[in-house]
């Protein structure tokens, strides 16, 4: 298939350009955050240039749905929303934990079965984590989001935790016998996951298309932290 993909959930910015008949993608990888709004579409026009590709010759655009960066994934979800909604496209929002799982798995060459706990750095002390097992070429969810504290992982060691969030929580994290994989959503997996997805119906019209907030609220008002600190004050 010809396809699209883009992620700007964490702090890196990946993009995948697969063209139907070539057997690897063209991708790129930069620095994302606060650079994503200015550095993305430049640089999908470019890998798009290079696939020799138009874009109303996609046959369906990509992206990191979340949970992740707010601000990167309402960047995301919007850029992919306009290029769809100008080529006439569908859009798959994908599952930024799937695709840490998917990562990992390629990153160690396992193919017939695993389990990932796929983790990704929420900030504020927190982390988004699902369980996903893979089986033969099938990624199937074992259960859903969850933002916790790195110590309320309750992992026992079975499978492979694979996430953003070592450097951050390592020490944290519980210590049972386990294999640890720094692995991100990239847009080169979200491109091995596409196809799957697509046939199970996940594409959508670019109107439909959402992020996945798994944190209702990122910040507390003026309010509430002056009620914070005054609760501190007074506490003996």
């Amino acid at each position: 298939m010809n396809l699209l993909a883009l992620d700007t959930s964490t702090e890196w910015m990946s993009i995948a350009v697969q063209r139907r008949g070539v057997a690897s993608p063209w991708q790129a990888t930069a620095s994302g955050g606060a650079h994503s709004s200015t550095h993305l579409i430049p640089e999908i026009q470019r890998l798009m240039a290079l696939a020799e590709l138009r874009f109303d010759e996609l046959d369906a655009i990509v992206f990191g749905a979340g949970p992740g960066s707010f601000t990167g994934l309402r960047t995301a979800c919007s850029v992919a929303q306009g290029l769809a909604f100008g080529a006439n496209l569908p859009v798959l929002p994908v599952d930024t934990l799937l695709a840490v799982a998917e990562e990992a798995r390629s990153q160690l060459g396992l193919g017939n079965t695993l389990r990932v706990t796929a983790m990704l750095d929420a900030r504020m002390d927190e982390l988004y984590t699902k369980n996903y097992y893979f089986d033969s070429k099938v990624w199937i969810q074992e259960k859903g989001y969850r933002l916790i504290k790195p110590e309320d992982l309750g992992w026992n060691g079975g499978g492979i935790l694979a996430g953003n969030v070592f450097a951050a929580y390592g020490p944290r994290l519980p210590m049972a016998g386990g294999l640890r994989v720094l692995a991100l959503p990239s847009a080169s997996a979200m491109l091995r996951l596409a196809p799957a997805l697509l046939a199970a119906g996940g594409a959508v019209t670019a109107a439909q298309a959402l992020p996945t907030y798994i944190r209702d609220k990122v910040a507390q008002t003026t309010q509430e932290r002056m009620a914070a600190k005054t609760g501190s004050a007074g506490t003996p």
